[in-house]
């Protein structure tokens, strides 16, 4: 994951203040963008470091870049990539609120898969690491870093990289919001009462019940945010370095 507390690059800056007047009708989608010189001094960043961004945006599915005309704001929405989405959880935190809902969605229907086949591939080393879970201890940042460590651990069980690849793209968002989830005791019950169900369907070797168990778990999650207040989505980031194995049960 990146580190939030790094310096900025001129790049950086370049590519997260066009995304912003992408995003808010400064550049509408449709329209070209100004010229090098005059975007060089709106955004104040050398030219050489608004090339690199919009070559950076223009890979990722925001615009559409062809030699002799004029860069165009694409519709990226309906053109882009899965690069887009992350660039806006991360850059435009107005859209936290919309997009949960959908992510966890997607992610339930993801997990139902991967956590079948690794119950198939590997129930007694799933099973000996959810016995761990037991002596968590009952906090935010613990909770957190569980759940990720778990489904890290489920996917790598499954097998399929491209899961994996899948996964990783959204840590940094995955962390801020899990930390401001896992706040509250109800959620930290509810997922210590999941991991023990887990437990027991990898021990009986029950990829059904097992897969079902994860599905459901996250789909009842999106209640939490769908019925939560727009001013309450902490945004900012919670814990540096979060994909590391530092906190592991194991």
């Amino acid at each position: 994951m990146a580190n939030e507390d790094r310096q900025e690059t001129a790049v950086d800056r370049a590519h997260r203040l066009l995304i912003e007047r992408i995003v808010t009708g400064t550049y509408p989608i449709g329209t070209d963008l100004p010229g090098e010189r005059t975007l060089s001094k709106d955004l104040g960043v050398a030219r050489n470091a608004l090339r690199e961004a919009l070559q950076r945006l223009g890979h990722n599915g925001w615009l559409e870049i062809s030699q002799g005309r004029a860069t165009r704001v694409r519709d990226y929405l309906r053109e882009g990539n899965l690069k887009i989405l992350v660039d806006l959880l991360h850059i435009d935190h107005t859209q936290t609120r919309s997009f949960v809902p959908h992510l966890l969605h997607m992610w339930s229907l993801l997990a139902h898969d991967y956590t079948a086949q690794a119950v198939r591939n590997e129930p007694e080393r799933l099973a000996e690491r959810l016995e761990l879970y037991a002596s968590l201890t009952d906090n935010a940042e613990a909770a957190t870093r569980a759940m990720w460590q778990l489904h890290r651990t489920l996917i790598d069980y499954c097998g399929n990289v491209a899961y994996g690849l899948i996964f990783n793209s959204f840590a940094d968002f995955y962390m801020r919001l899990a930390q401001q989830y896992y706040q509250l005791p109800e959620n930290r019950e509810r997922a210590r009462a999941m991991w023990g169900a887990l437990y027991n369907a990898a021990t009986e070797k029950d990829t059904d019940r097992a897969a079902e168990l994860v599905h459901a778990y996250i789909r009842s999650s999106m209640n939490y945010w769908i019925n939560l207040p727009d001013t309450t989505v902490n945004t900012e980031p919670q814990l540096p370095d979060s994909t590391t194995d530092e906190e592991d049960p194991e």
